[in-house]
């Protein structure tokens, strides 16, 4: 009788009378459910701590100084060619698609530069981080899947020219960077624009218009290779075959009467057969968070002996008057961490000075007045009311 009472005081206690449904609430009678586990909690002896920080400062020091010496290999030359109001320039323009064409020199000084070397174009003063500029591109688009219902409100301002439609439309899309760069010299020096983008990029996020086709042609001197014939599939949308990686290529877009493409837009960097798949573009498409940045236009797998001059002709079309802005050619080298960086190894190196520091003021404190661990003289005792 004491039995039943007292369980049934036990299932009242818990909220319910003995039904099943409370019951089944309990937690599991395990280890970690009952809090049962077992565990190490570290006591943060004195001698331990100090030993910690120089342990860390020695690490932080270490590191910070490799480092730094790994960046003072690094080569980063920078050679400003277009500028707001720099009229000296000999590559400045004053409008867009100026189609100006000047030759940049670049010294890659006293070093070898090892590869992989990289060419970079840096554009002050634009604000790709812009919030409108951000959201002004409809991604189904660019992934082929056709325009989504809302591209109208997705790409304000730029989704029409008048009645013509734009593909891909949007503020990124339609101020991508067109200034054409070419190694002229060193010949034996190739300058390879492949491989520039993310891979991610190139296979998923971006994909040839919705009813695009192509078709590669055996020879330019066939007479199959014709934009009016149905061969592979057509009819086209060229006018004549073109010539793409040493081959012939037939290619169809649909609504051509109405929509801009790509490779329409930007003749003379974009061409049909690749579209948006071009990796200058799709660099391009990777916004930047500072107003202030740079994109990989290309790199050279060659070592570049010291003291060699590379000469680079570029046709100027990106206007920087508008906003003010300013375009620069750099040429550099990397290493595991990345580019160069005077920062990084720096601010390691004194994170470790620091860690020494405070572990020789503990260090200090301890020797001068120690505090013995578990001392009851520092227990404050509990005052009863």
């Amino acid at each position: 009788m004491e039995e039943t009472a007292q369980q049934h005081h036990d299932d009242d206690s818990l909220g319910g009378l003995g039904n099943t449904k409370t019951q089944s609430r309990r937690p599991v009678d395990t280890a970690i459910r009952q809090q049962r586990m077992k565990s190490w909690q570290p006591i943060l002896d004195p001698a331990y701590v100090i030993i910690g920080f120089f342990v860390l400062g020695a690490v932080f020091v270490g590191t910070g100084n490799y480092l730094e010496k790994q960046n003072s290999k690094l080569a980063e030359i920078r050679s400003v060619y277009d500028a707001y109001n720099a009229t000296s320039l000999q590559c400045h323009i004053n409008q867009a698609n100026a189609n100006k064409t000047c030759i940049v020199k670049i010294d890659v000084g006293p070093q070898d530069l090892h590869p992989p070397v990289l060419i970079h174009y840096e554009i002050k003063n634009f604000y790709q981080n812009h919030r409108k500029y951000l959201q002004s591109v409809d991604l189904s688009q660019l992934q082929g899947k056709g325009n989504s219902d809302r591209v109208q409100s997705l790409c304000v301002p730029l989704f029409k020219l008048g009645d013509i439609s734009l593909n891909p439309c949007g503020l990124i899309a339609n101020t991508f960077f067109n200034d054409v760069i070419v190694l002229k010299s060193p010949s034996s020096i190739f300058l390879n624009e492949t491989g520039i983008a993310w891979k991610t990029d190139v296979e998923d996020k971006f994909k040839q218009p919705l009813g695009f086709r192509k078709y590669q042609c055996s020879s330019c001197d066939d007479v199959d290779c014709s934009c009016s014939s149905y061969t592979g599939g057509g009819p086209w949308s060229c006018k004549e075959p073109y010539q793409y990686q040493g081959k012939c290529w037939l290619y169809y877009y649909p609504d051509e009467d109405s929509t801009q493409y790509l490779y329409e837009t930007y003749p003379n960097i974009i061409n049909p057969v690749e579209g948006v798949l071009n990796e200058h573009f799709i660099v391009w498409m990777r916004t930047a968070t500072l107003p202030r940045f740079r994109k990989l236009y290309g790199w050279i797998n060659q070592s570049i002996p010291a003291n060699t001059v590379l000469e680079f002709e570029i046709t100027a079309n990106w206007d920087v008057q508008s906003f003010k802005g300013q375009k620069a050619l750099l040429v550099s080298t990397t290493y595991a961490m990345g580019g160069k960086n005077d920062v990084l190894g720096s601010l390691i190196f004194w994170i470790g000075i620091t860690f020494f520091a405070v572990g020789a003021l503990f260090g200090l404190k301890h020797a001068w007045k120690p505090r013995r661990l578990g001392d009851p003289k520092y227990l404050k005792p509990i005052k009863e009311e």
